[in-house]
């Protein structure tokens, strides 16, 4: 079963536009570009420091994306299972932070919920199909950028 939030939400749908609460829409962009300055900050740091330590390699993206996954199974359920989070502070973490820190979280916990409602095989094609696609965006993107 999914992880899901106050009435109708999942947590697939991390964007803040369902946290309700009079006047918030300016107090949620608020809080969406703290999270995110301090999530693309922590990104380029952490990603420079690695890099400095094993020079070239998929290393630094790759603790980048698995610790963004940990933090964002973490961040929800505990938001979710044990109301220790506020959705604010939910907002900042998830919305904000983590989509400036990586976009894998957010693909992975996608999967996942697919995986825990028995969608075995749109799980596989999500993460197959997304893998494969991105490689051929990246592969058109040179290819056409080498023709201008």
């Amino acid at each position: 079963m999914p992880l899901r939030y106050k009435r109708t939400c999942t947590f697939s749908n991390v964007t803040g536009l369902f946290v309700q609460r009079k006047g918030g829409t300016t107090v949620r962009v608020v809080i969406v570009a703290v999270g995110g300055s301090l999530g693309a900050l922590s990104r380029y740091f952490l990603q420079g420091w690695i890099l400095e330590r094993t020079g070239p390699s998929v290393l630094a993206l790759f603790v980048i994306n698995i610790s963004g996954a940990f933090a964002l199974g973490l961040i929800l359920t505990l938001a979710a299972e044990r109301a220790l989070i506020s959705p604010d502070v939910r907002l900042l973490l998830t919305t904000g932070f983590l989509s400036a820190y990586t976009t894998f979280s957010s693909w992975m916990l996608e999967s996942v919920q697919l995986i825990q409602v028995g969608s075995i095989a749109r799980a596989a094609l999500n993460v197959v199909g997304s893998v494969v696609a991105g490689l051929i965006a990246v592969s058109l993107g040179i290819i056409v950028a080498r023709l201008i």
